[in-house]
């Protein structure tokens, strides 16, 4: 599945909400009885989608490609493009566009309290910098004569809070860097490690792979077809999973003992696939596990994000009520009470 790259200019990423409405306009058309060529028509006479977008679109297919490649070359994430690529395989691509939408939507809901959590504080420490650079101009000269606490706080606060973000931004650009040069099986190991954070990174592994091994296995591949399927996908997750998987059945180790090795499954999905193996379903037991493990997913990270916000407030407005009680208690030690 490899398009044609004649053409030199790459579209600008989509974001987020921009992915969803084109997986939502492609699961649309597709379940009214669209093909692909069909849909690409459509798009360009509705404007829907910007002309750029949809002229990609057009000199993918007419080169060949799928609807896993016409999204690669519009610069969809690795995880909507590895879906379609295996929705190709095991032909149910309706379905999984219907699935990803869903997927897509929850994670722009969550996205979206994550950056309100996030956002409205950042509000009130900016607010709260600007209150001491003014105390700074106006206050500090006559607080610091008393040589006080609330003096050296004034006088601080300000440059802490930049090099707090400072290094915030730094320790996030290096671990993204770490990550896009580590091999992604060692990073998931170590990051499963850490606490509260480690319990989303296995529902989520989990939920993913098992409805895509659920889909293929129900198209009758084996195992060993499935783990060759994986190296050929774009994710490197993928890629290197599939290579693992290969060896360890060169072992003479089973799909659900496999499995059991990773730490970044929920220990319930080896179970699960033994003992569909038991049962001959293998298929339907990871479709139904898939299901419940999404739910449980994000059902986690709406409760973690209603958790998070009221601490966040917490934790400004002590620090708020902390600066005007180191500015207030000299003022009011240094008064004299008449008698």
């Amino acid at each position: 599945m490899v398009i044609s790259r004649s053409y030199k200019r790459k579209p600008k990423k989509l974001g987020l909400k921009q992915e969803r409405k084109v997986i939502q306009l492609f699961n649309n058309l597709f379940r009214a009885g669209f093909h692909l060529t069909e849909i690409i028509d459509f798009l360009e006479r509705s404007h829907l989608l910007p002309d750029q977008a949809v002229q990609t679109m057009a000199k993918g297919l007419a080169s060949g490609g799928q609807l896993a490649d016409v999204l690669r070359e519009l610069r969809f994430s690795d995880t909507v493009v590895t879906q379609l690529s295996l929705a190709h395989i095991h032909g149910n691509v309706q379905g999984s566009l219907a699935r990803i939408e869903i997927y897509l939507t929850s994670l722009a809901q969550v996205r979206k309290k994550l950056i309100e959590v996030a956002t409205y504080p950042l509000i009130l420490l900016s607010f709260l910098v600007l209150i001491m650079l003014g105390l700074k101009q106006y206050l500090l000269p006559q607080v610091s004569e008393a040589g006080n606490f609330a003096g050296q706080l004034i006088r601080l606060f300000p440059t802490l809070f930049f090099m707090t973000i400072l290094l915030g931004s730094l320790i996030a650009f290096g671990l993204v860097f770490w990550v896009k040069k580590s091999e992604r099986l060692s990073v998931l190991t170590r990051a499963v490690r850490l606490p509260l954070l480690g319990r989303f990174i296995r529902l989520y592994f989990s939920a993913y792979f098992a409805r895509e091994w659920g889909n293929l296995i129900g198209q009758g591949l084996e195992m060993t077809q499935i783990v060759h399927i994986m190296q050929e996908q774009p994710s490197p997750l993928f890629v290197e999973l599939g290579r693992d998987m290969e060896k360890g059945m060169l072992l003479g180790r089973s799909f659900s003992q496999q499995v059991a090795t990773y730490p970044f499954f929920t220990s319930e999905l080896s179970v699960m696939i033994a003992y569909g193996e038991m049962k001959s379903k293998v298929a339907s037991e990871l479709d139904i596990y898939a299901q419940e493990t999404w739910e449980t997913f994000f059902e986690g990270l709406h409760r973690a994000t209603q958790v998070i916000q009221p601490l966040v407030f917490i934790l400004v407005a002590l620090v708020i009520v902390m600066i005007y009680a180191a500015m207030l208690l000299p003022m009011y030690q240094n008064m004299e009470v008449p008698f």
